[in-house]
């Protein structure tokens, strides 16, 4: 990969990460008329859409042929179960994380929620340290503590803390932290327990994320109607929804993700 095309992908993925930070954050506090959409229900229509763009790409792949593309994924998916079902642990964990990051940014201001969940990176080296015995060297170890202090120095109580919470009334600041600190660490497991199914088989990575998606489709639902049953029955599954939600949606789509490759983007390479 040349050296513009790896700082255009960069500049990508850091346009798309604020964004959808930016997104979720103003879709969460916004103040209108009538019920505010569910997270929940945008979190099963983002995997939704995932699947389908997965799919795509297979289809893609297989010279935009039906047939091959069928016998693909009835070949990868359907008649090997005990592999599909290995994606349901990452899968659930991803979930609740979508989850969490919805009920972080409820609750955090955009630019405290984007500094705490860097912290994924030092889980990610964690369990890539202790599930994949890699070694990282002393620089890097540095940066970790780096970036542990900065966080810390985020949180750190100042004068101007009680006007801020006043002015951020949606909702509690603890909560928000212990929410994006749960997503860190869920964020790091589920990285490199994926990576570590994926260096064991040789599926795709396309059809490894259709399996994700399917068992986060899944859970979703499950989550949507056990949390939000009731506001569900009153207003409906797409209540709230406005141009605003379908965009964080696709935000969420696009991420496709760092999924597969979590635990290699730890610490700073140096």
């Amino acid at each position: 990969m040349s050296t513009n095309l790896k700082y255009l992908s960069l500049g990508i993925l850091v346009f798309q990460t604020t964004s959808l930070v930016l997104t979720m954050r103003y879709s969460r506090t916004l103040k209108e008329e009538g019920p505010r959409y569910l997270s929940s229900t945008a979190v099963v229509i983002a995997e939704l859409l995932k699947i389908l763009a997965c799919v795509l790409l297979v289809y893609k792949d297989s010279k935009c042929n039906l047939r091959t593309l069928n016998r693909v994924l009835h070949d990868e998916i359907l008649n090997k179960p005990m592999e599909t079902l290995k994606l349901a642990i990452p899968s659930g964990i991803y979930t609740l994380q979508n989850n969490l990051l919805y009920v972080a940014l409820s609750n955090l201001d955009a630019a405290t929620y984007q500094v705490t969940y860097q912290l994924k990176i030092l889980t990610t080296a964690l369990f890539s340290v202790s599930m994949l015995s890699k070694k990282l060297g002393v620089y890097q170890w540095l940066s970790l503590v780096i970036l542990m202090t900065g966080v810390a120095f985020v949180q750190w109580p100042s004068d101007s803390q009680a006007t801020a919470a006043k002015e951020h009334s949606a909702g509690s600041q603890f909560v928000g932290l212990i929410a994006v600190l749960i997503a860190c660490f869920s964020s790091g497991f589920a990285g490199v327990y994926f990576e570590k199914i994926l260096k064991e088989t040789k599926q795709s990575v396309w059809i490894r994320n259709i399996q994700l998606g399917f068992f986060g489709s899944i859970f979703g639902l499950m989550g949507v109607y056990i949390y939000d049953g009731e506001q569900l029955s009153k207003n409906g599954f797409f209540q709230g929804y406005n141009k605003l939600t379908w965009i964080v949606v696709v935000l969420q789509c696009l991420f496709l993700r760092s999924r597969p490759c979590n635990s290699s983007y730890f610490p700073i390479r140096l």
